[in-house]
């Protein structure tokens, strides 16, 4: 029970890595709150952790508006008492398509939910950390920020900046003994990639094409993520800071 009493916030947690990492956060003892636009989705994560034992809450919140992360970080505190962890997962795709062709408002909502959200975990969540004493943030950003690929050149573009921002706000914010670190995973099967792609289910010529450079043979599964996100928020990992650790089965080599 690594996390017991701990505190832990997740976003996009209704669904995929976000909600596969809460789980495992409150199977370790952690207090959870589950962070959503889907309402739905965020309720029945939060309903399934309870039933399971655990302790969560759910707060609908947009992490592209400062108010929403505000409110999310001052009901955290508000309902157990302290914030431990921040994990940044909420996210969102494009369709993939030449980037001169991605309308202006998908190209800003991309940026808006996968960077800015970043910034405002950190403005809002980063004191309540560090009146502690400290704790951790853990991003998840992508393979792609380091192999981008045509098609998603927006998007691989956010994941670049929350590499960059998870390195300097690791030295930045060290003197308040909170640490940075993020994730890089590969593609999943989840809704996310599906929006990307168009499609409903990923059809075999497309999940045989995904993996064929990947030396371990596989996509990535939500429980790879959720094994990272947990390492890097742990005790064990109390000197790593600025580390961007690929989840990807040795497709960045």
């Amino acid at each position: 029970m690594r996390y017991r009493d701990r505190s832990i916030i997740v976003t996009g947690a209704a669904s995929g890595f976000g909600e596969a990492t809460a789980k495992r956060f409150a199977s370790e003892g952690a207090r959870v709150v589950v962070a959503d636009v889907d309402e739905a989705g965020g309720s029945r994560a939060v309903s399934e952790i309870m039933d399971a034992g655990g302790a969560a809450v759910f707060v609908a919140t947009d992490v592209s508006q400062s108010s929403d992360v505000k409110r999310l970080v001052a009901a955290t505190l508000e309902q157990f008492g302290r914030l431990d962890v921040i994990v940044n997962n909420a996210g969102v795709a494009h369709r993939a398509m030449p980037m001169a062709e991605l309308p202006e408002a998908d190209y800003d909502r991309v940026f808006a939910t996968n960077v800015k959200s970043v910034y405002l975990s950190v403005v809002h969540g980063a004191p309540a950390l560090a009146a502690q004493g400290g704790g951790a943030i853990v991003n998840i950003a992508s393979i792609g920020a380091a192999r981008p690929r045509p098609g998603m050149t927006a998007y691989n573009a956010t994941k670049g900046a929350v590499t960059t921002l998870t390195r300097g706000l690791a030295v930045e914010l060290a003197p308040q003994r909170i640490r940075v670190n993020a994730v890089n995973p590969l593609a999943a099967d989840t809704a996310f990639m599906k929006t990307a792609l168009g499609v409903e289910s990923l059809p075999p010529a497309i999940r045989d094409a995904l993996i064929a450079d990947v030396p371990l043979g596989r996509l990535t599964l939500p429980s790879d993520v959720a094994s990272a996100v947990l390492f890097l928020a742990s005790d064990e990992a109390e000197f790593l800071t600025g580390v961007c650790l690929d989840v990807d089965g040795g497709k960045g080599i």
